[in-house]
């Protein structure tokens, strides 16, 4: 099951989707970047697009990381 953008990236956990596509917008608003609702990022620069990706990817493996020390 391919994500609705296009990507060829599998989620493990389909019902996830809409859980990440809400991150992805709480980070873009933590970082002050304008994601458009059309869901067409070819106007996105990749300095953006990457510090959307970086911090998503930084918050998943601290919230993993809680959960296998138990704190979750």
């Amino acid at each position: 099951m391919a994500n609705n953008n296009g990507s060829s990236n599998q989620l493990v956990v389909p019902q996830a989707s809409a859980a990440l596509d809400q991150m992805k917008y709480e980070v873009a608003q933590e970082l002050g970047i304008s994601l458009p609702q059309d869901g067409y990022y070819g106007n996105i620069t990749t300095k953006d697009a990457g510090s959307i990706g970086g911090s998503i990817t930084r918050k998943l493996v601290q919230i993993a990381e809680q959960s296998l020390a138990g704190r979750v």
